[in-house]
């Protein structure tokens, strides 16, 4: 492919302008000296990663990033801020030296090199081509039929683990919960 090919190409100006948004969200997650910025930066960099995700075909993985991660795991970081009364201002004693931080930028670049130089490396143009409906052999799996293996197969482990994560999630807000002393309640006029 030659550049003005690449310029014919609409999705990739749309694809260009969904990574450029998900770059700026990401350093800004790391950057921001405000927790609950830090966590708004994420949920976008997340919706931007499921846009990509959703210009590559891959729908089922695009929805669950955005119920999975988004939907519950952004949620409970916001509990977890909430319930531990963290604070919401600015914190730069939690910010590591420059000689520190600029040694973790390069490893994590040349990380990235490789880790894209690889799959580059070992896809090139290879299409890979659907599987047969309903096996389960190599290939594409399409959205109903992961749907169906969760819902037909495994639907007992399936809410097994959705009772254990509620069962996980209450011991965590029984944990951090702290009830206020005696003094506090009577300085306040509150009963306990």
């Amino acid at each position: 492919m030659i550049l003005t090919d690449w310029f014919t190409m609409p999705e990739n100006f749309v694809y260009s302008a969904i990574g450029v948004t998900m770059l700026a969200t990401a350093y800004r997650v790391v950057t921001t000296r405000n927790v609950v910025h830090a966590v708004l930066h994420l949920v976008a960099a997340l919706a931007a990663s499921a846009a990509l995700f959703l210009l590559l075909g891959a729908e089922f993985v695009a929805w669950t990033v955005v119920l999975v991660y988004i939907g519950a795991v952004i949620v409970l970081f916001l509990f977890g801020i909430m319930i531990t009364r963290a604070p919401l201002g600015v914190e730069t004693e939690l910010s590591h030296p420059r000689r520190i931080r600029i040694p973790a930028a390069i490893v994590s670049f040349a990380l990235f090199l490789v880790i894209g130089s690889t799959m580059v490396g070992a896809f090139k143009d290879d299409v890979i081509e659907p599987a047969p409906q309903g096996t389960m052999e190599f290939g594409i799996t399409r959205t109903a039929d992961v749907g169906q293996s969760i819902f037909q197969r495994f639907v007992i482990p399936f809410e097994v683990v959705s009772v254990l994560l509620l069962a996980a999630l209450i011991g965590a807000i029984v944990l951090a919960r702290k009830d206020p002393t005696e003094e506090e309640s009577e300085a306040t006029g509150t009963m306990r």
